[in-house]
């Protein structure tokens, strides 16, 4: 796997990554892969720890001085990578290392051109179960797809692909999501393949409802960026509906076409409209990327 490079974004990680960080060199070592640490501008021991590898060849480590977000670091690790194909792993050690091989596969085998670590077995509590299901039903009901678990952390891609699509994508735990749907979007072939995930080495979850909020904004920002007539389309259609619901009765009565009913008429004009104007601005920004891209 010498045309691998593995992606790791670090902040606050220094006690899992003393554990984790020998494991990954070793695991690099004898497969030949490359290794990228992002230092998401960690206030623990997180640099003084990665500048006992720096002079590791097969190691990179990247810096920033303040704190940009998971997605932010990961995009600075993409960015590094000069390797085919590029590999994240969460820092607090719950990814496998032995998952890698059946992504990397998979990958190879299908000519896919991301795979994501799904997790649909692993166990979690109730409360962030659910928050991920609404964020999945969301995504679904605004673009078309059959992934499960489109914010895993433990994710494959062409990095060519992968570069050129994560400057769409925000700096937050978002990036997981939207990355994928991205991918998605421009018609890759994106599959899942089932990993294991260990407890964590040492800290806490960050993920909070705030994480799930911003994300599906960010959902809704993607999706407006690529078929935004998904978004205006049904509050159209619903003001559309409601004036005829709510006017008929009126004009069979024969008292004409009421303030509200109008209201209600042009307001959907107004979302339609919208959606139209939204969707050739996508399809202008689409064939501007295909001519960037040629």
């Amino acid at each position: 796997m010498r045309d691998l490079t593995i992606v790791i974004p670090a902040y606050n990680d220094a006690q899992a990554l003393a554990s984790f960080l020998p494991e990954v060199m070793q695991y690099c070592q004898v497969n030949g892969c490359r290794l990228i640490v992002v230092n998401d501008g960690s206030k623990d021991n997180t640099a003084a720890l990665l500048e006992q590898y720096s002079q590791n060849p097969l190691l990179t480590c990247c810096s920033h001085k303040v704190n940009r977000g998971y997605g932010g670091a990961i995009k600075t690790g993409i960015k590094a990578a000069q390797t085919p194909y590029v590999i994240t792993m969460d820092a607090d050690g719950q990814h496998r290392l032995a998952d890698i091989p059946a992504l990397y596969d998979t990958l190879r085998q299908q000519d896919a051109d991301m795979i994501v670590g799904s997790r649909m077995k692993h166990k979690e509590d109730l409360y962030r179960k659910l928050g991920k299901s609404l964020i999945r039903s969301i995504a679904s009901l605004l673009m078309p797809m059959n992934i499960k678990d489109i914010n895993s952390g433990m994710k494959m891609y062409r990095t060519s692909l992968a570069k050129q699509y994560m400057q769409l994508c925000p700096d937050s735990m978002a990036f997981s999501d939207t990355i994928t749907l991205a991918f998605i979007n421009y018609r890759h072939l994106v599959l899942e393949q089932p990993i294991s995930v260990l407890p964590r080495l040492s800290g806490t979850s960050t993920i909070s409802t705030k994480t799930a909020v911003d994300t599906v904004l960010e959902i809704f920002n993607i999706v407006m960026l690529f078929n935004p007539m998904r978004i205006f389309l049904p509050p159209a259609l619903f003001f559309f509906l409601f004036s005829v619901g709510w006017g008929t009765p009126i004009v069979l009565r024969g008292e004409g076409v009421s303030v509200g009913t109008l209201l209600l008429f042009v307001t959907g004009v107004i979302f339609f409209f919208l959606g139209l104007l939204a969707e050739q601005l996508a399809a202008v920004r689409a064939s501007l990327h295909q001519r960037q891209d040629s």
